[in-house]
């Protein structure tokens, strides 16, 4: 059964994928200037990306926490250190007054802009970082495959949420506009959101 602890870390999980960065913002940029379909393959590229570091994670996890409880620990600082750069990220993001987004369209074949979406996923380090830290802020040391594995279903379908949605909201010249005026709120409701979980983290007693 999942208990409200999972229900907050997949709604930060969905917030720290939907809050600009490399991914989110080249999905927007494709999405508005090479169209829908285009935007559609390049997230499902990105998904790609973020399954491959997520199932690494997960596999290795799944076999150190059970020998070794102190990775827990060391997980749960890095996932509480994690959410406090993107706190800080948001609030920054919310205090300037640059474009809303970085209009990056990628062109080519379907394949190309795949392998494009997949490439900025594999080679973006913070990813890895996010995947291996998550699990700790729900898994209890010792966890087996199943619960290490079905937590990465279960963050994975937010993922999805969060980039096909990107695909289809940012081909919308409408969403744009209303973005482009609420962009500065988001970000500090992302900056809030990520300052207190990194806080309830470090002071949660396990």
């Amino acid at each position: 059964m999942i208990g409200l602890e999972w229900i907050a870390v997949w709604v930060a999980w969905v917030l720290a994928g939907g809050s600009p960065g490399p991914a989110t913002l080249s999905i927007a940029g494709t999405s508005m200037n090479t169209g829908r379909r285009a935007g559609l393959v390049f997230s499902l590229g990105i998904l790609a990306g973020s399954a491959t570091w997520g199932l690494a994670a997960a596999a290795g996890l799944s076999a150190i926490m059970q020998a070794n409880a102190w990775v827990f620990e060391v997980l749960r600082y890095c996932g509480a250190g994690y959410l406090l750069f993107l706190a800080l990220k948001s609030l920054r993001s919310a205090l300037s007054s640059n474009a809303v987004v970085q209009q990056r369209a990628y062109t080519g074949s379907a394949w190309m802009i795949f392998t494009k979406g997949a490439l900025i996923h594999l080679t973006n380090p913070k990813a890895i970082l996010s995947w291996a830290s998550i699990y700790s802020l729900v898994l209890q040391p010792g966890a087996g495959s199943a619960a290490v594995f079905g937590l990465f279903a279960f963050l994975y379908s937010g993922s999805i949420l969060v980039f096909v949605g990107y695909a289809f909201l940012f081909s919308s010249s409408k969403v744009v506009a209303v973005y482009a005026r609420l962009r500065r709120w988001f970000e500090f409701v992302f900056a809030g959101f990520f300052g207190v979980a990194s806080l309830k983290i470090l002071t949660a007693r396990v």
